[in-house]
């Protein structure tokens, strides 16, 4: 015979039920209808209209989710577990913002973060071939940050370079009034935004943003084709079974799987 606690675990935490898909998937429908009533409430005539019934409505499906949420600790095998796990973490700060709001009134618009929630729907339809996939590029992602970080700082010193430039060059009457207002510029010039808010009135000017632009459109395949090639080559070990560990940082591999720091750098190994 099933205690409570253990009923209230298989329905809250498990979809292999007919009343555990049920509640996920009323779940999420209640999910979708709070971030709605949020993304409405924003609309300031809607709002002045009924500002009762958004009120009610923020509170209602906070009260909903606070008792899920207290469901979840109770029901939990180890509550602990849950409460400092991802899907943990979100259905706790789900609920804050609405109390936040006591204090900070646009603090409910942060109820948004719900939408996080969502994100069960990948163990309600059984997605979780999926996520295989994500550590995919959870993986690449984090074998090309070092890349990344180092693109990034070449493209900070850039757009500092032809800032400062474009300032020596260009006079106020310009927009470009000061080093940092030059370099607000550059950057919006170099990522191909072009607000047209500033521009240059001379000839010399006119070069640089010609040649800022130009290397703008140069550098977006950068980034591109590291994170490309870190897929690839992560794809390629998987395909292949490759046992070896890879250093994050210099790409070093090692055969030895006891290694925690790589024998060429010294960072520590995954």
């Amino acid at each position: 015979m099933l205690s409570i606690r253990e009923k209230l675990y298989i329905i809250i935490f498990r979809t292999n039920t007919r009343p555990g898909k049920n509640f996920d998937v009323l779940l999420l429908v209640m999910i979708l209808f709070s971030v709605g009533v949020v993304v409405v409430e924003s609309v300031q005539p809607w709002y002045e209209a009924h500002p009762g019934f958004f009120l009610s409505a923020e509170w209602f499906f906070t009260a909903i989710f606070t008792i899920e949420y207290l469901l979840r600790i109770y029901s939990h095998p180890r509550p602990l577990k849950y409460m400092t796990s991802f899907l943990g973490i979100i259905d706790l700060v789900a609920i804050l913002p609405t109390f936040f709001g006591l204090l900070y009134e646009q603090a409910n618009f942060l109820l948004t973060v719900r939408a996080f929630r969502l994100l069960r729907v990948f163990r309600i339809l059984k997605l979780t071939r999926y996520i295989s996939e994500a550590e995919l590029l959870a993986t690449a992602i984090r074998n090309s940050l070092f890349k990344i970080i180092i693109f990034f700082e070449v493209v900070l010193v850039l757009v500092l370079f032809m800032g400062t430039l474009m300032y020596m060059v260009e006079s106020p009457e310009s927009g470009f009034t000061s080093i940092p207002q030059s370099i607000y510029w550059a950057i919006v010039t170099i990522t191909t935004v072009g607000y047209g808010d500033i521009a240059p009135a001379t000839v010399v000017g006119k070069i640089i943003a010609s040649l800022a632009m130009l290397t703008g459109y140069s550098i977006i395949a950068i980034p591109t084709g590291i994170f490309t090639m870190e897929i690839g080559k992560t794809a390629g070990k998987r395909k292949n079974g490759d046992a070896k560990r890879y250093c994050p940082s210099c790409n070093h591999a090692t055969e030895d799987k006891k290694d925690k720091f790589c024998s060429r750098c010294g960072t520590k190994l995954d």
